[in-house]
């Protein structure tokens, strides 16, 4: 129930943003200076993604100017705080556009900010690459001129490591599972894209429910899924809500055999230091990012950022570099930024090479692709799945051990 007001929420914001009027699209960096605009959650509940994916914006324009920049200029971009808030993104795209008056536009933090931001950019004709806009809502409104710069979108997030599960021999495949989620337009279809693929493998739901963002407790679904015996946990999770989980798991003594989380583990160090290594022994996450992989500008990327920022980049970070990387890779092939319409005719018609691997999209932007599957393992984020790109040739059940 209260997903379904979210998503109405987020569909009336949608409409509003559409209503406004467009604004001048044409560009306000001088003759040497190509101006990028983003709003990103640099506050609020989803700030630790927006100051990770600020990082990984700040990371590709500063190695894209080492490196001659775009169309001979120098890159610039400009980050405003919207907060956690859809009427604040809505407003920052506004202002980015008509006041600050920039070249080209990159998306915010969040499928729950992208929504109603991409409005803006598709009422203005901007191409709006966004690093983190997975929910399905985001390419069923018949836009032009959105790309989200990952493999595959929400409801296809845990599908490798769903039909891994649901593979496994019968002797070590779970027969109950439980699906709690966040009310959030991404959490809640990766949850339920995996129960589609494991109830159909024959293991019985014994609990599913949504809980709203503000929920910092979490006793009480722990006991309920404790008690209904569930061997599989799958929780659609940001970042505090799976490190809160884990806290309660642990005061009820609730170990199951499998815990997959869809994106708290994906936040490296702040998620190791956050739950304790004992704890994120073996927890399971669909990633589309990994700081070991062999891909375009990965081991530079990694390499820079280290020595930026003193960590390894979490994926937020990875994902902002890859949007960065789709956007020059449309405007260096055009040649110009002047008709956004053949840039994204022109990613829809190509693939790009990132440090996420090689994109592509489909009509509406959404992308063609499939996650990679983590596992968190003696303290470092490992790849187990597909087993041709693994960094690892273990797979554990939470806290250790075999499944």
């Amino acid at each position: 129930m209260r997903f379904t007001k979210v998503i109405r929420a987020i569909a009336a914001t949608a409409a509003i943003a559409l209503t406004v009027s467009a604004c001048s699209a044409d560009g306000g960096g001088d003759g040497d200076t190509l101006r990028i605009g983003a709003s990103l959650p640099l506050t609020g509940e989803f700030s630790q993604g927006g100051l990770d994916t600020q990082r990984g914006y700040e990371t590709w324009v500063e190695m894209t100017n080492e490196k001659g920049g775009l169309l001979g200029k120098q890159v610039e971009i400009i980050v405003k705080d919207d907060a956690t808030q859809q009427e604040t993104a809505v407003s920052n795209y506004n202002n980015l556009i008509s006041q600050d008056r920039v070249d080209l536009l990159l998306g915010s933090q969040s499928s729950l900010l992208n929504i109603p931001a991409s409005a803006i950019a598709e009422k203005n004709k901007k191409l709006f690459v966004c690093p983190s806009c997975g929910s399905p809502d985001m390419f069923s409104r018949g836009f032009s001129y959105i790309f989200f710069s990952q493999q595959a979108i929400a409801t296809d997030q845990a599908k490798v490591f769903a039909e891994w599960v649901a593979a496994l021999p019968p002797e070590q495949r779970p027969a109950t599972a439980a699906y709690p989620t966040l009310d959030d337009p991404f959490a809640g279809p990766v949850v339920e894209g995996a129960e589609k693929i494991l109830s159909a493998a024959g293991i019985r739901t014994v609990y599913k429910d949504k809980y709203p963002a503000t929920t910092k407790n979490f006793d009480s679904v722990v006991n309920a899924m404790r008690d209904a015996g569930a061997e599989i946990v799958v929780q659609g999770a940001q970042f505090e809500d799976g490190v809160n989980m884990i806290r309660s798991m642990n005061r009820a003594n609730y170990q199951p055999t499998i815990l997959y989380q869809s994106s708290s583990p994906t936040y490296g160090q702040q998620y190791l230091d956050a739950v304790g290594a004992d704890n994120a022994e073996g927890v399971f996450f669909s990633s589309s990012y990994s700081p070991l992989s062999d891909t375009t500008d990965n081991a530079e990327f990694v390499e820079r950022f280290e020595e930026k920022f003193g960590q390894s980049p979490p994926e937020d970070a990875a994902d902002g570099f890859a949007a960065g990387q789709v956007l020059a890779a449309a405007v260096t092939a055009v040649g110009s930024i002047d008709d956004q319409a053949a840039l994204a005719d022109w990613l829809r018609s190509n693939s790009v090479d990132t440090l996420l691997g090689t994109l592509s999209w489909n009509e509406d932007g959404s992308p063609k692709g499939d996650f990679l599957v983590g596992q968190w393992q003696a303290g470092v984020s490992q790849v187990v799945l597909p087993t041709e790109v693994a960094t690892s040739d273990q797979i554990l059940r939470w806290r250790g051990g075999d499944i």
